[in-house]
């Protein structure tokens, strides 16, 4: 793997586009995705009840089933999508993986840039209805409910590691992953709301890496 050819800044934002109006539409505040999210799947379960009759049980199965597979799709676009290639890339300014990720990388502490622009993330929420729709037909309102409050969840846990303090909890573990996986290790340590699939697929980090300092999200070096 290329070495960076810069350290990751823990203050100020990167420039992904020199157009202004594009530039203001790769960034948004953490609570227009969470609140529209959380809206988009209370009306997918509310319509699945009370207009295609599903026992509230059933919506509970397909809910927790969304969020699951959530995880997977998680792990998978931040692996394959977001860091493709042998992450040479991910650095290089003009290069496509920059502008999708590897800002993030540089200015981890961005707070204006941990969560994906909504008008992107409504088209994709398109994309998977279509798609679960068309595979599931109407078991798509409790499944998708899921998958997108898995996505409100997976944005909840990113936006608090990269700006609360780690907590004495439980929760450290989280922290402490995704801090490896900016600081020492980018080919590892995808999960971010788990690191389930990095256990299953092999890309745990390795346990030569020194463990993360207490604090906020910074260099634990």
């Amino acid at each position: 793997m290329k070495k960076l050819n810069y350290r990751p800044k823990n203050e100020g934002s990167g420039t992904i586009f020199k157009n202004p109006i594009l530039e203001f539409l790769t960034k948004t505040h953490i609570s227009v995705p969470l609140s529209l999210y959380t809206l988009i799947s209370g009306c997918l379960i509310y319509y699945g009840i009370i207009e295609k009759g599903f026992e509230t049980i059933e919506m509970v199965f397909l809910f927790f089933a969304g969020m699951f597979v959530f995880t997977f799709f998680e792990y998978m676009i931040h692996r394959f999508a977001f860091h493709f290639g042998s992450h040479e890339h991910d650095h290089d300014k003009n290069h496509i993986s920059y502008k999708l990720h590897g800002v993030h990388h540089e200015y981890p502490r961005d707070k204006m840039r941990l969560a994906m622009p909504p008008i992107m993330a409504l088209a994709l929420a398109t994309f998977f209805f279509i798609v679960y729709r068309t595979l599931m037909g109407d078991y798509v309102f409790g499944f998708l409910a899921g998958f997108l409050m898995g996505y409100t969840l997976y944005l909840s846990i990113h936006y608090s590691i990269h700006v609360f303090q780690v907590p004495n909890n439980f929760l450290k573990i989280l922290w402490r992953h995704h801090a490896i996986h900016h600081y020492r290790q980018p080919n590892r340590a995808y999960g971010v709301s788990s690191p389930l699939w990095d256990h299953i697929f092999g890309t745990m980090p390795e346990t030569k890496s020194k463990p993360v300092s207490e604090g906020k999200f910074i260099d634990p070096s």
